[in-house]
């Protein structure tokens, strides 16, 4: 469905889509440190609020994006380049019209979300408490979910200082988020675990629907293992006693002897026959 939807709207996607999300960022930042000075609440005129929405205020539908996380100014600076990097490799490994569609889909998600809530129970809670609760930080983090399911084995330094793989930083967080979801649940707040789902359910339904999920069938299961037997491992070729690597990275120097985990394949918009490692496919420098 994707492709097809691609080959007919493909046209229209946003380019640097992330860009336009740290400016909005940006001029939220610009409006909390104005708050300090005037007085006036103008994030409270931003929120995704369904109550105030119903009554005129169809501007929260969008304006509760630029909305940033509550957070200080050097990690604001620190999130500003982490997303950067990670958007703009994802849109270069996805094309810009699957990223807009994840990224649009999650806020669309949001949205039907906190109106959900406010359907289910209205004027039990008080007005604003799900424009309060509803933010962008899990679409975020829905980001760096995507990314670490693209690209699991890159390391990143936790705190500027400890190594640690993209996929194991995922896990500890979906397992962080699982818990609170199930904590809301039992404790019947489930207007509270409504806004998690919603804005992390782009990322599930993404995934399930570019994943090739024929390789669960059970049949096919037992085609592969019957080939995997019945197919000869390629020799691996010797010099002096030492085996001699077949691939390896122009950026970091990894081979498949070195670090058989990774995958290795040549770029097509580099000028000579210059093979990089997983990690560095998309994110290197194009030689020419």
């Amino acid at each position: 469905m994707l492709e097809k939807l691609e080959k007919k709207f493909g046209r229209y996607a946003i380019n640097n889509l992330i860009i336009y999300l740290l400016i909005g960022y940006a001029i939220g930042y610009l409006l909390q440190f104005g708050q300090r000075f005037t007085g006036v609440g103008y994030i409270n005129y931003l929120t995704l609020e369904p109550y105030y929405i119903l009554r005129g205020q169809v501007w929260r539908l969008i304006s509760w994006v630029i909305i940033p996380p509550d957070t200080s100014v050097i990690w604001a600076v620190i999130m500003f380049m982490l997303y950067y990097q990670l958007g703009t490799t994802l849109e270069r490994t996805w094309g810009a019209f699957r990223f807009n569609v994840y990224i649009f889909g999650g806020m669309l998600f949001t949205v039907l979300g906190a109106f959900i809530v406010f359907a289910i129970y209205g004027g039990s809670i008080p007005t604003g408490f799900i424009g309060m609760t509803t933010s962008t930080y899990y679409i975020n983090l829905s980001i760096f979910l995507a990314f670490s399911t693209c690209f699991p084995d890159m390391q990143v330094l936790l705190y500027f200082i400890i190594p640690i793989k993209m996929k194991w930083m995922s896990i500890f967080y979906l397992v962080i988020i699982g818990y609170g979801v199930v904590k809301y649940l039992v404790a019947g707040a489930f207007f509270a675990a409504v806004p998690i789902i919603a804005s992390l359910l782009n990322f599930f339904i993404f995934f399930m629907m570019t994943r090739n999920m024929s390789r669960f069938n059970p049949r096919d299961i037992h085609r592969r293992a019957e080939f995997k037997r019945a197919a000869t491992p390629p020799r691996t070729q010797y010099r002096d006693g030492t085996p001699i690597a077949r691939h390896k990275c122009a950026v970091c120097g990894r081979t498949e002897l070195t670090n058989p985990e990774l995958e290795f394949r040549f770029c097509s918009k580099c000028n000579g026959n210059y093979e990089y490692c997983s990690d560095h496919l998309f994110t290197h420098t194009h030689i020419h």
